[in-house]
């Protein structure tokens, strides 16, 4: 038998307490499939009685995580300690002393990813990052693997729980973001602070990812457009349910002829696709290849072990090509560092989707022709229309629009004009819709 190889655990709080109480329930078959034991030797947390009583006393426990990527006996560090600053520091020296990194650090890669790569790159050693994005579904392998043969035309992802739980709850009860979202974090599903993921951040970081290695670009987190749910309406649920779609937080990434697509925003998606009907806090990714069509993947983006799951895999992959040439392994961004594409992102100007506009008109002869003058001026046609009746006594109704495929570009010009109508009152409400049929 091979030696074991040993591993070095950064944080052991959630996901680290999964990956170390899966390593050792599912001990046997792992080493089965990985051809030699994987065993964590190693523990760095701040928490060290926490560490030790995990444990059971059985590894070294430290409160200092340099003192474990310096260690010569550890041959993979697993970074779960999250954030930008010291989790850089850490793997750009786990990688200088030719260790290997797996890490579950989304916002590290989409920021740092490209300087970690090129180090790792020259050292030789993999960094591995399945656990980034979407938790226990295995869309990283699917994108640089199982994928290979494709073009990849788009991917669209719902790839943050706390925005789909949130938007679950709005529609099933008809009740206010505000609402919703204290709820959310009543029941510990969204942060006390839950900037990153209502905002539409940590879903960048993962579309930034995905990007990169459907696409064989560099990260470019800084380029990614992003929009999210705080400004939702519940009355834009209703409507969106009455024409037929649903309201999801999307991570969208195209390969278009002139550049990439990055964008993350709220989306109308026809509710009889799949992954309109992923709800509560499940992540779904679709991904369209030329070859393959459309592939869906479905599952828990977060929590203890479905995001141990995927830490293991990539502990396992590592440890079967630890011993193989390094030009024979599969690249980190899955094509070869020297063939990147240099097709640039988008910008939101350029994007092209279909819109939902809501508006809030004078109940009087002429204003629809107004508007759909406008819209024809700058070739944007109408797919479909609802205008409510006004309320009793009222003389505003909402008039929700759906248009076809159009220039983001011309549909903000066109808005500035239709709020410029005497007959118009307020803002119009905009949300970008997508087919997602190929």
């Amino acid at each position: 038998m091979m030696k074991p190889i040993n591993v070095g655990l950064l944080g052991i709080g959630t996901v680290g307490g999964g990956v170390w109480t899966v390593l050792k329930r599912n001990e046997e078959e792992i080493s089965r499939r990985a051809g030699r034991a994987i065993r964590i030797s190693q523990v760095a947390d701040r928490n060290l009685d926490h560490a030790r009583n995990l444990t059971g006393g059985t590894v070294k426990v430290v409160d200092d995580a340099f003192a474990v990527v310096n260690d010569p006996d550890i041959d993979i560090v697993v970074e779960l300690i999250g954030g930008y600053t010291v989790a850089r520091d850490l793997v750009l020296k786990a990688i200088e002393n030719g260790k290997h990194v797996v890490t579950a650090n989304k916002a590290l890669l989409a920021v740092h990813g490209n300087e970690i790569f090129a180090a790792a790159q020259k050292k030789g050693v993999m960094v591995t990052f399945e656990a980034a994005v979407a938790g226990g579904i295995p869309i990283i392998k699917a994108l640089r693997e199982g994928l290979s043969a494709n073009r990849i035309q788009w991917l669209a992802g719902i790839i943050n729980g706390t925005t789909n739980f949130i938007l679950s709850e709005m529609r099933d009860k008809g009740l206010a973001f505000a609402d919703v979202l204290r709820e959310a974090q009543r029941l510990g599903y969204a942060e006390a602070d839950p900037t990153f993921d209502i905002e539409g951040v940590d879903a960048a970081h993962k579309a930034t990812i995905m990007s990169a290695i459907a696409f064989g670009i560099p990260m470019q987190f800084d380029k990614a457009y992003i929009e999210g749910i705080a400004k939702l309406d519940a009355v834009d649920i209703k409507y969106a349910e009455q024409l037929g779609y649903r309201i999801k937080l999307l991570g969208i990434a195209k390969h278009k002829e002139n550049g990439i697509e990055l964008r993350v925003h709220p989306t109308l998606i026809p509710t009889k696709r799949l992954i309109a009907n992923v709800e509560g806090a499940m992540n779904a990714v679709l991904v369209w290849g030329d070859a393959v069509g459309a592939t869906l993947y479905y599952g828990k983006g977060a929590g203890a072990e479905p995001t141990a799951s995927a830490v293991i895999a990539d502990l396992v992959d590592v440890t079967r090509l630890a011993t193989a040439d390094p030009k024979s392994r599969v690249p980190h961004l899955a094509f070869q560092p020297d063939r990147l594409s240099d097709l640039p992102i988008l910008s939101m100007d350029e994007v092209e989707t279909a819109y939902y506009l809501r508006l809030s008109a004078i109940d009087k002869p002429g204003v629809l022709a107004d508007i759909t003058r406008i819209l024809a001026d700058l070739s944007i046609s109408i797919d479909a229309m609802l205008q409510k009746e006004p309320a009793e006594g009222e003389a505003q109704t909402d008039v929700v629009i759906l248009t076809h495929v159009a220039l983001e570009r011309d549909v903000n010009a066109a808005i500035a004009k239709i709020e410029g109508l005497a007959s118009i009152s307020g803002k119009v409400t905009r949300i970008r819709m997508e087919e997602l049929n190929g």
